[in-house]
């Protein structure tokens, strides 16, 4: 099993893999629409200048996880951190540990790049989720969150 970050320059049948994967925590929005939208959106990620990193797990050319983040400038902590938009696990694979090893990965290259800290929403009601960050020493912070679309 082998956890990485996605290099710039990524193989389309990568970024094609990374796509449906992530389609299936898209329940309600499985559409093609919702997958040429994913596709944009780590095609972009995967640009050069982009702020935005994969973090994938892979074994025998399959992909059984996937954490999207960006790097951010944060006022209240003095530096860069890091804001994780997704951590998914293929279905057929949970509860081997996968999550966890992406969130290793991930505090450990956030340690090497001085980035201040990590964070991250989830929802609550998700005990499983909150006992793997628990685990790892994040802690909960008390917020509403907002969003507005164009």
């Amino acid at each position: 099993m082998k956890v990485y970050i996605v290099p710039n320059h990524a193989e389309p049948s990568l970024i094609k893999k990374i796509a449906s994967l992530l389609m299936q925590q898209m329940t309600r929005h499985n559409t093609q629409e919702a997958y040429n939208l994913l596709l944009n959106g780590i095609q972009l990620a995967l640009k050069e200048e982009s702020p935005a990193h994969i973090i994938v797990t892979e074994e025998n050319e399959e992909i059984l996880g996937v954490a999207f983040f960006n790097v951010g400038i944060s006022l209240k902590m003095g530096g860069r951190y890091v804001w994780l938009n997704d951590l998914f696990v293929h279905k057929e694979f949970r509860n081997r540990g996968i999550a966890k090893k992406m969130l290793l990965h991930l505090i450990r290259w956030s340690e090497k790049e001085n980035i201040r800290g990590i964070e991250l929403e989830t929802g609550v009601n998700n005990s499983v989720t909150k006992h793997l960050y628990n685990s790892l020493g994040f802690y909960e912070i008390v917020s509403d969150r907002y969003c507005f679309n164009f």
